[in-house]
């Protein structure tokens, strides 16, 4: 008896983990428009140096991209701090800790915040009451998905200083959207789960090696490994329903399936659904897009202490060492990561090289004498969707209007912004409907939920 066939489109964490849940019980074909695997999380090569495209950060609480991890057998290739701790810098101040304590959430960060050198002891107290008041939102409310987090904020008496320091330090580079432009849902989301009901959920973990050895190569290998047909460079043109029966179309090919999963950014998921897959295929163009940039300065000596810092205060948002991972023999490579990049990704590479020299000479004094040697610039114009007031209800589930046809992504109803975890988490959502329609309710119980 032969078995269902499964068709993924796209090779980001989505499709890679829709197409290994579906693996055991069909036969999967993954479809991939690029010449390798990983999505928007992959890596290039630049004059001898490995580069990641951003730095992308995930948190003890994302337990389904850590899951993948350790499904790709790559888990040993990240760090994952033993305790929440995030030096903050600012320009002419004291460097400030951000570090939870082992008592109970929420209580595990009271005196972080209490201790914070960087707001002033009303801005302190002020923050905290925040706090507590932000764990009663309830991130699945449409109404609280339709109101302001900067508006919020303000009400709250959080002053612009406090909005900057504190909360955006946070928010931003999980949203990518300034306060003012994000959902108050989506922002409840991200401090709840991340920090305030959890001891340990927001200890921060990143990759030690660049990130196409942690996603694609591994991947390609673990997909092969589980019978997946991987077929790179193919683009597919459209999904088409004829006679009750799913097919896709890929370099003039059709190729039919009892399944597809349809796992690429949301722009050109509204141009390849069939007609009937959405009751409003306009919410994904609604969706919108919010930009990246990344920065990556070679310095000919080392001027960061740590292994990564936050500044406040500055155009520099968050700033890692990636000298190791980068392969650079000496000096020492840092990448500046930009979210809710609006105005930077408009910026030329020298003006963005004056500025950011400048800015980071600020608050790494070691860089003041320090030469640079490297500069490089790496643009992603959409990068995330926008997590605006009303972005809920305009993201799809997994299942659509059409048997067998699921949708996957960051962007999709997976209740978490758009984040690898999220990604993952659609996956798994997606490959549920895949093999329902298949018939394989054996591995279906397989699939995390």
């Amino acid at each position: 008896m032969s078995r269902s066939r499964v068709i993924v489109i796209g090779g980001g964490l989505a499709g890679i983990t829709a197409a290994l849940d579906c693996a055991p019980a069909a036969e999967v074909t993954l479809l991939e428009v690029r010449p390798r695997l990983g999505g928007a999380a992959y890596s290039f090569q630049r004059d001898g140096l490995w580069l990641d495209n951003g730095q992308h950060v995930f948190l003890r609480c994302c337990s389904a991209y850590r899951g993948l991890l350790a499904r790709l057998g790559t888990a040993s290739q990240t760090v994952l701090q033993e305790r929440l701790q995030i030096p903050v810098l600012a320009p002419g101040r004291r460097p400030a800790l951000l570090r939870r304590s082992s008592l109970p959430a929420p209580a595990h960060l009271a005196g972080a915040l209490l201790g914070y050198s960087h707001l002033s002891a009303r801005e302190r107290l002020s923050a905290l009451r925040a706090a507590l008041a932000v764990a009663h939102v309830n991130p699945r409310d449409p109404m609280e998905d339709e109101r302001s987090f900067g508006a919020w904020l303000e009400r709250r008496r959080q002053s612009p200083w406090a909005r900057e320091a504190l909360w955006e330090l946070i928010s931003k580079p999980t949203l990518n959207l300034s306060a003012p432009d994000s959902s108050l849902a989506a922002a409840a989301f991200v401090f709840r789960t991340g920090l305030l009901e959890s001891t340990t959920a927001g200890d921060i973990g990143y990759a030690r090696s660049p990130l196409q050895r942690i996603h694609g190569d591994a991947a390609l290998a673990a997909l092969r490994d589980a019978g997946v047909q991987v077929r790179l460079r193919a683009r597919t043109q459209r999904i088409e329903l004829q006679d009750g029966r799913l097919g896709v179309e890929v370099g003039g090919e059709r190729l039919e399936a009892e399944a597809v999963v349809l796992a690429v950014p949301h722009q050109r998921a509204a141009r390849l659904l069939a007609p009937g897959a959405l009751r409003h295929p306009a919410a994904l163009t609604a969706l919108g897009n919010s930009p990246i940039v990344n920065l990556h300065v070679g310095y000919t000596e080392k001027v960061l202490e740590t292994e990564f810092a936050a500044v406040v205060g500055s155009p520099v948002q968050f700033v890692f060492d990636r000298t190791e991972a980068a392969g650079l023999p000496e000096g020492q490579l840092l990448a500046v990561s930009l979210s809710a990049a609006e105005r930077e990704i408009e910026l030329g590479e020298e003006q963005l090289r004056e500025r950011f020299s400048r800015a980071l000479a600020e608050v790494l004094p070691r860089a003041r004498q320090a030469r640079i040697e490297r500069f490089y610039v790496t643009r992603e114009w959409s990068a995330t969707f926008r997590a605006a007031p009303g972005a809920g209800r305009l993201r799809p589930p997994a299942r659509t209007g059409i048997e067998g046809l699921a949708l996957a992504g960051a962007w999709t109803d997976t209740g978490w912004p758009a984040t690898m975890e999220g990604a993952v988490r659609s996956g798994h959502a997606a490959a549920r409907v895949a093999l329902a329609a298949a018939g394989a309710e054996r591995a279906l119980a397989e699939v995390p939920a």
